[in-house]
This record gives C-alpha cells, sequence and structure tokens, in this order.
C-alpha cells in the first residue's frame, strides 16, 4: 500500500542545479527513515542520503556531501533532495526508498527519475 512516487529529474549542465521530489503516500512515516539512492548505467545502486523523519537528521554518502541537501515536509509527506554543483558523475536514476528505523533494509521503493548532468 505504500508508495514512493519521484520526479524532478532532467538534463541539467555541468555546475548546475535540480531539486528532486518524493511524495510519499499510503500510511504516516514516523519512525521510518526514508533515503535517496541512484544507479548509473553498469553500476551497482548506491547510497545518496538518507533522513530520519521524527528528528530530521540527515546523513550523507562523500560523494555528494556539502553539494546535495535532504529535507522533508511532513505536513506533505515528501522527501526533497536539493542537488547543487552537479557534475557528469552524478549522472544517474535516482530513487526515492522507505524503511522503518528499527529495520535493517529498505524494503519500499520509487520507480526512479533520470538525471543527467552534461559537460
Amino acid at each position: 500500500q505504500v508508495q514512493l512516487v519521484e520526479s524532478g529529474g532532467r538534463l541539467v549542465q555541468t555546475g548546475g542545479s535540480l531539486r528532486l521530489s518524493c511524495a510519499a503516500s499510503g500510511r504516516t512515516f514516523s519512525g521510518y527513515v526514508m533515503g535517496w539512492f541512484r544507479q548509473a548505467p553498469g553500476k551497482e545502486r548506491e547510497f545518496v542520503a538518507h533522513i530520519v523523519w521524527n528528528n530530521n537528521y540527515a546523513y550523507y554518502a562523500d560523494s555528494v556531501k556539502g553539494r546535495f541537501t535532504i529535507s522533508r515536509d511532513s505536513a506533505k509527506n515528501t522527501v526533497f533532495l536539493e542537488m547543487n554543483s552537479l557534475k557528469p558523475e552524478d549522472t544517474a536514476v535516482y530513487y526515492c526508498a522507505a524503511r522503518l528505523v528499527i529495520m535493517p533494509k529498505y524494503n519500499y521503493w520509487g520507480q526512479g527519475t533520470q538525471v543527467t548532468v552534461s559537460s
């Protein structure tokens, strides 16, 4: 019943900015961790960032630290990923995911949105 729908991906120039959105529905997400992952062609899916819904604690992969910001709007049940100073290596399909704080594995996933950074 949980649904995660990403949007906002598009073609952008190197150095540009983009904001991705993840609309979450199906339940209240208190007690959940919301994450962003990405997968580039020929590569494994990798962690980008997560936010703990209840306390707003954010954590980032080293590759995006200082450039990306994850946030949430509790009233709208929406998670955002603000992407700045984009590089060609940021090109990937970006996925939104969710898990209970007490669980080790993300078990809800969105369909992905394509981000392409041109050099």
